[in-house]
């Protein structure tokens, strides 16, 4: 079990007034959950601290070898005013995954779970009460270490920031356009796909961007290989109900869990 510190901030900063205009990811809660890592020491100095930037070194590896790792999941304010979230197991497990591919030290589930359940709590009033709205939760991780060298990093940093905020897409809950890529590929067997690695984002940016030129909302990626079968769209895994029975693409380690 973690023994996390908590500083709480002397400035809170202004929370918004209207809750149907949050949009996403855009501002953030007054805290931030932070732990180190050191090779022969493992994760240590377990903290929330006020929300603010890191200071890293230009040569830190993060920025030029892209080992890091992250999660995405929501916290939300029920109608007799608690706060639930919804199977915070299974984001802790599929961050190992992650860490386990890009050799990053793995969190143990308990002590993922207990760091999310002690920010929300700490930043408990910023979850929105709006229907539709919920406090979305990004923890990641990602290598610290100063130096030039592709291998590994000896230190990690472990973080946890929040954001109140509305629907992902600007037109809610109602169909959106997708777009079918075949083209461009986001993932193919032995690579990264399974994970959440920026990487894997950064490189499905240029074909997002085309379909936004062309009034789509996402991309539909088809398999690496043959270019014809169906496997995620952009921000979810999709599904097609045909004659009665659901079908999924196939887990072949190039859809995300």
């Amino acid at each position: 079990m973690l023994d996390i510190k908590i500083t709480r901030t002397t400035c809170p900063k202004e929370k918004p007034q209207d809750e149907s205009k949050l949009g996403f990811g855009k501002k953030f809660t007054d805290h931030m959950f932070v732990m180190d890592y050191t090779e022969g020491e493992g994760w240590h100095d377990a903290r929330i601290v006020p929300y603010a930037p890191f200071q890293l070194d230009p040569a830190t590896v993060v920025f030029h070898y892209a080992q890091e790792i992250f999660e995405g999941m929501k916290a939300y304010r029920t109608a007799d005013d608690t706060i639930q979230l919804f199977r915070p197991e299974c984001n802790a497990k599929r961050m190992q995954d992650s860490a386990d591919r890009l050799c990053i030290p793995k969190i143990p589930v308990e002590d993922y779970i207990q760091a999310v359940e002690a920010l929300v709590d700490v930043d408990r009033d910023w979850v929105p009460h709006a229907d539709g709205a919920s406090l979305y939760i990004r923890p990641f991780v990602f290598a610290n270490d100063v130096g030039l060298g592709v291998h590994a990093s000896k230190h990690y940093i472990f973080c946890i920031i929040c954001a109140p905020s509305g629907a992902y897409y600007a037109e809610g809950i109602n169909p959106v356009r997708i777009y079918v890529e075949d083209e461009y590929i986001r993932a193919a067997p032995g690579l990264t796909g399974f994970t959440k690695c920026g990487g894997n984002y950064a490189a499905s940016i240029k074909a997002g961007e085309l379909a936004e030129e062309q009034g789509y909302a996402q991309v539909l990626w088809l398999d690496g290989v043959e270019k014809k079968y169906v496997e995620e769209v952009g921000s979810m895994n999709i599904m097609f109900k045909i004659d009665g029975k659901v079908y999924t693409a196939a887990t072949v380690g190039t859809v995300l869990p």
